[in-house]
């Protein structure tokens, strides 16, 4: 279901309909738009060639490869939760996630985030931190490559599920001798009435796939 027709219903992240008018989506898109249209992701005015564009008003073309995954392209932030029988105890992060183009068929994603002290509350520390490439395929598919700062690099195979959501599982996991214990994961992504909403699971040697993240972001550039 595109973002862009009407509908009565739009799916959640989690496959659930929610109720909404397809009329009043479109308001509320363009209304985000004005304050979202005209900014960009930090460029150097001075390297060679095509930079990275996070906004599909500025810079090159989308890839027609990519075209699949045109509504995740921009910069989103806000919050979520970690809760997984590998921590210590669950916590709130503010996130800030990337998804951006150079014109060729892939996107590249970055996330960082920072715990916080409750919902809503002030930022305590640096939490994880990961970048990647989205590589859609002539088939549908897309290959992801994430890397993790914590020594984890993850190698997910997916699908769309529908216009506005993707899911992913690893086929790989390699790891760095004092990086995180992991040994699979899964996720699913979804923009939803202009929220770009996900959840990952993620087992270990000792757990078997439970969630792990979750989190709500808005646009803020694109």
């Amino acid at each position: 279901m595109s973002a862009n027709q009407p509908s009565e219903q739009s799916e959640s992240a989690h496959g659930e309909p929610q109720p909404g008018s397809g009329d009043a989506a479109v308001r509320a898109q363009a209304q985000r738009a004005e304050k979202t249209r005209g900014r960009n992701i930090p460029q150097f005015d001075d390297l060679p060639g095509v930079g990275d564009t996070a906004n599909l008003r500025m810079g090159p073309d989308l890839d027609p490869a990519c075209l699949g995954l045109l509504p995740l392209v921009g910069v989103w932030r806000g919050e979520g939760e970690a809760n997984h029988p590998s921590l210590d105890e669950k916590y709130r992060f503010l996130q800030q996630v990337t998804f951006a183009h150079d014109g060729r068929p892939f996107l590249y994603y970055e996330s960082r985030a920072w715990k916080l002290d409750g919902e809503g509350g002030d930022i305590v520390e640096p939490a994880f931190r990961e970048l990647g490439w989205w590589r859609p395929q002539q088939d549908d598919s897309i290959e992801v490559l994430l890397v993790h700062a914590s020594g984890v690099a993850e190698m997910f195979f997916g699908k769309p599920r529908n216009q506005a959501s993707w899911e992913f599982s690893t086929d790989a996991v390699l790891r760095t001798p004092t990086a995180d214990d992991v040994t699979a994961a899964t996720r699913l992504y979804g923009v939803v009435e202009g929220s770009l909403a996900y959840v990952e699971e993620r087992a270990t040697s000792e757990h078997e796939l439970q969630p792990r993240l979750s989190a709500k972001l808005e646009r803020v550039v694109g």
